[in-house]
Parts: C-alpha cells; structure tokens; sequence
C-alpha cells in the first residue's frame, strides 16, 4: 500500500519541537534578564532568536521535504487547511483585543472622564479624541490619515492584487507569472514596512507622539506596531515562496503552503483597512 492510499501519513518521531522549546525558553529567560538590568539579557534573547530561526528552518525543511516527497494525501491537506484557519482566526481575536481596547477608551473611558461625576478628579477634561488621557502633561499631533497612512494603504491594496496574480499563474502553470507576482509583492510589502518605520521616526521626533503618550500613543503604537510586525512576517513567508517557486515546487492541484500564505496575506490587508478607518481617519 502506497502513502497516498493510506488512511493518515504519521511522520517520524522529531526532535524539532524540543529544539523550539529550547528557544522559547532562552527567549523568555532572556527578557527576563534583560528587564532587569543584566548584562547577560540581550546575548540570552539572541541566542532564543537564532535557535527559533534554525529550528523553523529545519522543521519546515522536513515539511518542504515530505510534502514533495509525495507523502501528503487529501487528508493531510485538510488538516493543514483547519490548522491555518485557526491560526488566523487566532489572530483575529488578538487583533479583537487591541480593537476593543480602543473602542473602550474611546466611546466608554474618555467621556465619563469628562462627565459631571468626575469633574471633582478631572476638571477641564474635555472628552475629544485624539486624547492622551488626564494625567499626560505636555502636548502631542495625533496621526494624520493622509499621506503615509493613505499611501500604505494603496500599498497593500496593489499587493493584495499581486498575490492573486500570482496566484492565477500559478492555477494556470504560467511560472513567469507566478514569479513576477511574487516579487511585485514581496517588494510592497518592504516598502510598506520602510514607509512605516519612517512614520515611527516622525511621529517620536517631531510629533512627540510615542508609546508613552497616554492611551492614544498606546492604542496607535500597539496596533500599528503589530501590524507592521504581520507585514513582517508575511513578507518573510511570501520570501519563501518564491524560493520554493524557484525550486521549482507547487503544481496546480498540489500547493496549499502557496495558499496559506495568500489567505495571511489577504488577512493582514483587511485588518490594515480596518485599522486605517478606525485609528487614522476616524
């Protein structure tokens, strides 16, 4: 009996999820050094982040390998397919959190600071948003939602439309497609995250808009700052897409971690949305 005719292919015994626990552990122990002051802290969280690195290599080497190897049959796919879907929705309740936590401060917190009951503790709270609260001293410019806001999200608008280029090619075995697709992405997406950090560079020096600047520095910092780490991440896994294109992996009917990439992506497109309307234009 062939793998593809069996019921479940089960992978050999691995010792890859010790060796992430291992990092997981470094990572930890080093922030906790380095919260308190130890010398030893930042060398710890390095040495957590390259064995994560080596470990999501190799571990995903061996997938990479299995999955080529033809080891995969419909029933592994619709594992995979579960597994994604509650990663991402994982990730929309994380996104959830931080939404709501904006919603709160600003339909719920600001204005019963400003009510008559709390006039007493707050006199002269007034409840507008942008605020940073009673207790900030000093002043700040909220974010603009023209310029690059607005651009970045032309940006991952066009990049979105990109990927499912790519993705058609890739339907229709048009390689050149496929690949040119891939890397008018990945390039949006880097020049989303260098628009961004150029954005964090103003907002710090000349807006004193910073994670410290009350609730609305905390709310914007958080959920664009996590964003921007999606984007990250996303650009990374579209990376490895494109080498595995390279290589020569993927056909039409056989191309899931192709497909688990694009639905990340396209989720990491939807929350920019979102987030553009309620924290910048709002």
């Amino acid at each position: 009996m062939t793998q593809q005719d069996s019921y479940y292919y089960v992978p050999s015994p691995s010792y890859w999820p010790l060796v992430g626990a291992l990092a997981l552990l470094l990572l930890a122990s080093g922030a906790v050094l380095w919260v308190n002051g130890y010398s030893s802290g930042p060398l710890t969280v390095s040495a957590g982040f390259a064995v994560l690195i080596f470990m999501m290599a190799g571990w995903f080497r061996t997938v990479i390998r299995e999955s080529e190897g033809g080891l995969y049959n419909k029933r592994v796919d619709s594992s995979f397919r579960w597994a994604m879907s509650w990663f991402i929705f994982s990730e929309v309740m994380f996104f959830a959190a931080f939404f709501g936590a904006l919603f709160y401060a600003r339909v719920l917190s600001i204005p019963d600071l400003a009510s008559a009951d709390s006039q007493l503790l707050w006199p002269h709270f007034s409840a507008i948003w942008p605020n940073a609260g009673p207790g900030f001293k000093g002043s700040f410019s909220p974010m603009e939602a023209m310029g690059i806001p607005a651009i970045n999200t032309l940006l991952l608008l066009s990049s979105g439309a990109t990927l499912t280029w790519a993705h058609w090619g890739l339907m229709k075995s048009r390689r050149t497609q496929l690949v040119l697709g891939l890397i008018l992405t990945i390039a949006l997406g880097v020049l989303f995250i260098t628009l961004q950090a150029s954005e964090y560079s103003h907002a710090y020096s000349e807006m004193n808009l910073k994670l410290t600047t009350g609730i609305y520095g905390t709310t914007f910092f958080m959920l664009t700052g996590f964003h921007g780490l999606h984007v990250t991440i996303g650009v990374t896994m579209l990376t490895v897409m494109l080498f595995r294109v390279l290589a020569g992996h993927f056909k039409p009917d056989h191309h899931f971690a192709f497909e688990a990439v694009a639905w990340y992506w396209h989720f990491v497109d939807v929350v920019w949305l979102l987030l553009f309307v309620v924290v910048y234009w709002l």
